[in-house]
């Protein structure tokens, strides 16, 4: 169970900074998103990046 707990836990983290980056308007990837500087989709990000960090941890312990 450790195994699929750091993978999803990565990709959490990943995709969380993705949010971050699209909503504080760092990231500007894809073009046509609606996310792009849309600051609740910063707030959503870090929600989940902190989740994919609690993951990680998880996995690791």
């Amino acid at each position: 169970m450790r195994f699929p707990l750091l993978i999803l836990g990565v990709l959490a983290l990943l995709i969380g900074l993705l949010w971050i980056g699209q909503g504080t308007g760092y990231v500007n990837w894809p073009q046509s998103s609606f996310m792009i500087r849309q600051i609740q989709w910063a707030w959503y990000g870090g929600a989940l990046a902190v989740a994919g960090l609690v993951l990680i941890w998880r996995g690791v312990r």
